[in-house]
């Protein structure tokens, strides 16, 4: 995450608040976020989704890791199941681009730009 945005929040909140929305992303398909928060969500997210896409069944060891990996990020334990279960093999065919960015206009309270991120659908 070397050019990673810093959303005006510390390291620790930063984190915590990205893995709390690739959770609920990957639980409910889409959410809507500022553009700058749903362009940070959209390289972990995809991140995780490679990560569970990497489980083949033929190399146990790596599998473990990948597993693992997905269970240290994300905060819900039947989130990485269902990511593994079903968000994964849907993509098997598809090279990234997993999620859309669609921009929704200014927020009413401050004009912040909004955007709904989204699974793209097969």
């Amino acid at each position: 995450m070397a050019g990673s945005r810093k959303l005006g929040r510390a390291t620790d909140h930063r984190k915590a608040m990205l893995r709390g929305m690739v959770t609920y992303l990957l639980e409910n398909g889409q959410i809507e976020t500022t553009v700058t928060r749903a362009k940070e969500v959209r390289s972990m997210a995809e991140k995780m989704i490679t990560i569970a896409k990497g489980i083949s069944g033929d190399n146990t060891a790596a599998d473990l890791h990948n597993k693992r990996q997905v269970f240290a990020y994300v905060t819900k334990e039947s989130v990485a199941k269902k990511l593994f279960d079903e968000i994964a093999p849907r993509y098997a065919e598809r090279n990234g681009g997993y999620t859309k960015i669609v921009k929704v206009g200014p927020r009413r309270g401050d004009a912040a730009e909004m955007a709904i991120i989204q699974l793209v659908q097969e």
